[in-house]
């Protein structure tokens, strides 16, 4: 295996999120998936950007035909059965924030029945921790530059599973060549108490996605991923999983997409995905200058801003 240069860490900037929740969503069934996309991204996305409060929101594709060679198969630990599209990351700086959110989020979750079949939004009160993030990008927009998966870790409800899901995402993190993880913990799923509040769709969870631990790894290349399978560090977390985890989940990710972070929508968030590609595409700078961002926020939301900064 070849040697990894050291490179800096940016993963203290997802500090500032300290709510939030994570959403696996399935396209709806006889909706075209190129029309999927286009309407989650350029459609759904600003919609969601634009709601007060959101501190982070950033969407992650999945492939679903990517399922070979992404994670080594551990005996005892069967595979989670479930057919996933995506996931949604909502972030929030604080309570009120994430009050103000869900204040106005009935015009959003009255949205999905358009593009989702399925979605389950899993809330973590003291937010998600970043162990390690070796992009020097921190809004990524477009098709994932990285070999990235979403780990879904399904070991019960108890906090030994939690205490061990962290011990393990450290361990994982302490590699080279681990560029970016992010271990989401959150509170067992209710299906009694279905989330989000969106009618029409399905939210229902069978028992091995109740209680998860949700991770995100990405590696340089997937070679590198599969190289260090092979070693030693990563044999050694083996007999670990195998006690702890009943069933995982693998998902590759095709793209990252960033719609709001620090509290600011992205160029995409407030004017569409495909727009803000075509900006970046022509070099349009005058495009993303605050005189003209300020254009696409409504004049009540200008209005706060212009009163925050007096």
């Amino acid at each position: 295996m070849m040697p990894v240069p050291s490179l800096p860490d940016f993963g203290t900037r997802d500090e500032r999120i300290r709510r939030q929740t994570y959403s696996p969503v399935r396209r709806k069934q006889g909706l075209p998936e190129p029309l999927f996309w286009e309407y989650w991204r350029n459609v759904h996305a600003p919609l969601c950007a634009r709601l007060p409060g959101l501190g982070f929101y950033v969407q992650h594709h999945f492939s679903r035909e990517h399922t070979a060679n992404l994670w080594p198969r551990i005996e005892g630990i069967a595979p989670m059965p479930v057919v996933l599209d995506g996931a949604v990351e909502l972030g929030f700086a604080n309570s009120d924030d994430e009050a103000d959110f869900v204040r106005e989020s009935p015009v959003l979750f009255g949205d999905e029945l358009n593009l989702f079949e399925h979605d389950n939004a899993y809330s973590i009160p003291g937010g998600s921790k970043t162990y390690v993030d070796r992009q020097s990008d921190g809004v990524p927009h477009g098709p994932d530059r990285l070999h990235r998966l979403h780990l879904h870790l399904s070991g019960g409800p108890g906090e030994d599973f939690k205490a061990w899901a962290r011990g393990f995402a450290s361990e994982l993190a302490s590699a080279s060549v681990v560029w970016k993880l992010r271990l989401h913990l959150p509170e067992p799923y209710d299906n009694d108490k279905p989330l989000p509040p969106s009618p029409g769709v399905d939210h229902f969870l069978t028992a091995e996605r109740k209680s998860i631990a949700a991770m995100e790894i990405g590696f340089e290349s997937a070679v590198q991923a599969r190289e260090w399978f092979e070693t030693d560090l990563f044999k050694s977390t083996v007999p670990g999983q195998r006690k702890h985890l009943r069933a995982i989940g693998v998902f590759h990710v095709t793209g990252v997409y960033t719609f709001v972070r620090d509290g600011q929508p992205t160029t995409a968030g407030l004017r569409g995905s495909r727009q803000a590609d075509i900006i970046e595409a022509v070099g349009a700078a005058n495009q993303v200058r605050p005189e003209v961002s300020r254009l696409f926020v409504s004049r009540s939301a200008r209005d706060r801003s212009s009163a925050s900064n007096d």
